[in-house]
């Protein structure tokens, strides 16, 4: 029973340590990435191509997604609404549970796992068939040629496909409650307009799609570049990127939240 005991605590601390070291090798790669990222820069071509493949291609499931969870968004809220006479204001709930919270995680949960299991599928691939190391045999850097495109393209395309999301969702509570259910039109909106803040909200909803999208592109190209070279690596390391991301996302938006409403706090008390 002590020997179970003691090789627990031993395998805990392994773990842990393990993982303070990736976290390290990490940080040092993300600082790597930006090093060598001006060969992004000077011939953006490279990254306009990243963008095409893990933006314009995962709009479809971004759109549907978006219009799904506001049409999901406009039932439940006129129902809640409804029983205290404020139906008219379900526009707002929308609009606000899209803008702050839900646009931007659920685009970068959408985006973590068709995107970001792409792009690690796609760097492991390469380095299990010494395409990286070729390159460099080549004098071709693999970071910078193929790591910092990748890495750019998912940071410049998660806004944007975070404010599609939260368009879609609006539009897809306007659906429902607006055409299929009867809610009056011009309530719907001048109340959602009336609610929204451009600088609390928007804004808000901007800098966390911004923070989501380094992060997802981050682990998706770390994961990928230190993919075991084998089919069983590559696969892994795939399963770790939509895990890992999807915890960091949440993480983020928690404390990012809080970050936010201390800020406004201190801003409303002077």
């Amino acid at each position: 029973m002590r020997n179970r005991i003691v090789v627990s605590i031993q395998a805990i601390g392994h773990r842990t340590i393990d993982s303070i070291w990736r976290l390290g090798v990490a940080s040092r790669f993300f600082v790597w990435v930006l090093l060598k990222s001006t060969t992004s820069f000077l011939r953006f071509g490279l990254v306009v191509r990243e963008i095409y493949f893990v933006g314009v291609l995962s709009l479809i499931i971004i759109l549907v997604s978006g219009l799904f969870v506001g049409m999901v968004l406009g039932l439940q809220g006129y129902e809640t609404l409804q029983k205290y006479g404020s139906e008219s204001a379900v526009g707002t709930l929308v609009a606000l549970s899209l803008v702050r919270e839900l646009g931007p995680v659920m685009a970068a949960l959408l985006f973590a796992s068709r995107a970001g299991s792409a792009i690690t599928a796609e760097i492991g691939l390469m380095k299990a068939t010494n395409q990286l190391a070729a390159m460099g045999m080549m004098a071709v850097d693999p970071i910078a040629r193929v790591v910092a495109p990748r890495f750019w393209a998912g940071v410049i395309s998660m806004p944007f496909l975070a404010a599609m999301f939260s368009v879609m969702g609006v539009f897809g509570g306007y659906l429902v409650t607006v055409i299929f259910i009867g809610v009056d039109n011009g309530s719907f909106w001048s109340q959602m307009q009336n609610a929204v803040d451009f600088r609390y909200d928007i804004v808000n909803g901007v800098i966390k799609s911004c923070f989501f999208g380094v992060a997802v592109t981050v682990i998706a190209v770390f994961e990928g570049f230190d993919a075991p070279p084998t089919a069983e690596g590559v696969s892994g390391a795939t399963t770790r990127t939509v895990v890992t991301s999807s915890l960091v996302i949440l993480g983020l938006d928690f404390v990012l939240t809080s970050f936010r409403m201390k800020i406004e706090r201190t801003i409303d008390k002077y």
